[in-house]
């Protein structure tokens, strides 16, 4: 796992808009961003593209997962 820390800004006021700000920076994050099927949590609770994202939030990105 790999964390960073971004700072809170006027422009990134949610979730959606820090996803598209991260696959801006550069390829690498552009393909990870790019999935339909990632999901978004803050403060460790499954959120939504429109969730407000405030200064000390902690947001994760991940793929889905399957188990059993």
């Amino acid at each position: 796992m790999s964390s960073m820390q971004v700072e809170a800004s006027s422009d990134l006021t949610t979730t959606e808009l820090l996803r598209a700000h991260l696959a801006a920076t550069d390829e690498k994050w552009a393909r990870v961003m790019a999935s339909d099927k990632l999901l978004v949590a803050v403060n460790q609770t499954i959120s939504n593209w429109e969730a407000i994202v405030e200064d000390g939030d902690e947001v994760a990105f991940f793929p889905p997962v399957t188990g059993g």
